[in-house]
């Protein structure tokens, strides 16, 4: 009898070993998909951070112009609609992801927005995947500028020295009075900046 005993605990033992083995084997595995969506996760980050802050440098180079132009009216929409030329944003997508230990390829995409490739200077590392070692994670990301307020004209019969009234998202105006510039909106009351979901 107890030799049987003896003999059915020598089978289980390689069985041990084998799930053992297996699980070790899993979390290995697990392991390696963890390092490598942290990878991709840092690249996304930084692909987000640089488009963002592209254009938002555009965003407030777009405010520039119109603050300077307040007193033409007739300029104001192709500024809200990007048509009047100012400096690339990208210099600061390239700041940005040197933060985030990155590099990025930036691209104006239309007229208010930037397309960012972010690419990890870490890789992976070393897992059980084959390869891994050198491989580097890359993200796309995708900001654009929306204007968030347009030109009402004045009233007929109106002073033509009046500006029109500005009218913005979240119904907000601003009556300007070219003798009273103190209160323009900010930045970011003349233009919204987000990703998108490309």
């Amino acid at each position: 009898m107890r030799l049987g005993v003896n003999d059915d605990a020598g089978q289980a033992f390689p069985i041990y070993i084998t799930v053992v083995g297996g699980l070790l084997l899993l979390a290995l595995a697990y392991f390696a998909v963890g390092q490598a969506a942290a990878t991709r996760s840092g690249a996304q980050t930084a692909a987000d951070a640089a488009a963002l802050a592209a254009a938002l440098e555009t965003r407030d180079r777009l405010a520039d112009q119109w603050f300077e132009k307040v007193l033409e009216p007739d300029t104001w929409q192709d500024i809200f609609d990007g048509e009047t030329p100012v400096p690339s944003g990208c210099w600061r997508a390239q700041e940005l992801a040197a933060r985030n230990d990155a590099s990025v390829d930036c691209q104006p995409d239309g007229l208010l927005g930037y397309t960012v490739v972010a690419q990890t200077h870490d890789t992976v590392g070393d897992t059980i995947v084959p390869g891994t070692e050198n491989r580097k994670a890359t993200q796309t990301a995708t900001a654009v500028i929306e204007a968030r307020c347009w030109a009402r004209p004045t009233a007929a019969g109106s002073d033509d020295e009046e500006l029109p009234r500005l009218s913005c998202k979240g119904g907000r105006n601003w009556d300007l009075k070219p003798d009273e510039l103190s209160d323009l909106p900010k930045p970011e009351d003349l233009f919204d900046v987000h990703l998108t979901g490309s």
